[in-house]
C-alpha cells in the first residue's frame, strides 16, 4: 500500500516513514468504516480540512524528524481556516481566539515580536508534530466528526511515537489532550501540560507555562538542536 484513499476519490499521499508504522491501522476495518462515513459526510456538507490536507501534518512532520508533539482536538471548522495542523491557519487566515493566547505566550516566553501570520508550518519543519485528535469536521459544527474512527487512529499515532521513540516533548494542553497522557510512556519521554489557550481558561494557567523555552531545555539537555518558535 502507497497511500490511503479517502472520500471522493482524494488520495492524499502520506510521508514514507509514517506509511511504514501506521500500515496497519489504514488497513484495519474502523478505517474502512471511517472511509465510508467521509464519503457519506462529503455528500451532504462541505468538510475541512481538504482532503490534500487531511494528513498535513504527517507530511509536514516525517516520523523519524518527530521531537515535539502538539495535541488539539478538532480542525477548525470555518471556511479557510483549517490546514491540516492542529492550532495552525493559512498566511492571511485571521487568527482564531486560542491561537492569539499561543502567540501572546510566545512573545512572552521568549520575547519574540507577534508574527503578521498564523501559519505555524515552520515548527512542523523542525520536528514539531501538530496533531489534531480528529482529522476533520463538518463546516460549522465543532466536534461533528468525533466518535467515528478518528481518534482510535490518533491514538494508535501517539501509542506508536511512544513506544518506537524515546526522548520526545509532548505538549499536552487542556484536558482532553492531556487525557492522552496515559498512551505515553514517562519513562522516556517528557510531557508539559497547561490548561488550554483558550480564552475561556488561558488566565488560569495558560499564560506563564512557559512551553516554549521549557521545550528547548528538554531537547538540549539530550543534545538535540531547539526548535526555532520565531514565526
Amino acid at each position: 500500500m502507497s497511500e490511503a484513499t479517502l472520500a471522493n476519490g482524494v488520495k492524499p499521499r502520506i510521508e514514507a516513514s509514517w506509511l511504514e508504522v501506521l500500515a496497519h491501522e489504514f488497513e484495519s476495518p474502523y478505517f474502512a468504516e471511517l472511509k465510508a462515513f467521509l464519503v457519506e459526510e462529503k455528500k451532504h456538507y462541505a468538510v475541512y480540512p481538504p482532503g490534500n490536507l487531511i494528513f498535513n501534518a504527517f507530511n509536514s512532520t516525517p516520523f523519524d524528524k518527530v521531537k515535539v508533539v502538539l495535541i488539539g482536538q478538532d480542525p477548525y471548522h470555518e471556511p479557510g481556516q483549517a490546514e491540516g495542523l492542529c492550532f495552525s491557519v493559512p498566511d492571511g487566515c485571521p487568527f482564531p481566539p486560542s491561537l492569539v493566547n499561543i502567540l501572546k505566550e510566545l512573545e512572552s516566553d521568549l520575547g519574540f515580536s507577534f508574527p503578521a501570520s498564523g501559519h505555524l508550518g515552520k515548527w512542523a519543519e523542525q520536528g514539531v508534530f501538530m496533531l489534531n485528535a480528529t482529522l476533520t469536521v463538518r463546516a460549522h459544527q465543532a466536534g461533528s466528526h468525533q466518535r467515528r474512527g478518528w481518534e482510535t487512529f490518533t491514538d494508535a499515532v501517539i501509542r506508536t511515537l511512544s513506544e518506537k521513540k524515546t526522548g520526545l516533548v509532548f505538549l499536552l494542553w487542556g484536558s482532553y489532550a492531556q487525557a492522552k497522557s496515559a498512551l505515553i510512556d514517562t519513562s522516556k519521554h517528557h510531557i508539559l501540560k497547561a490548561v488550554h489557550p483558550s480564552p475561556l481558561s488561558a488566565y488560569r494557567g495558560f499564560f506563564g507555562c512557559r512551553a516554549f523555552s521549557r521545550t528547548n531545555e528538554i531537547l538540549l539537555s539530550q543534545g538535540l538542536s531547539p526548535i526555532d518558535w520565531q514565526l
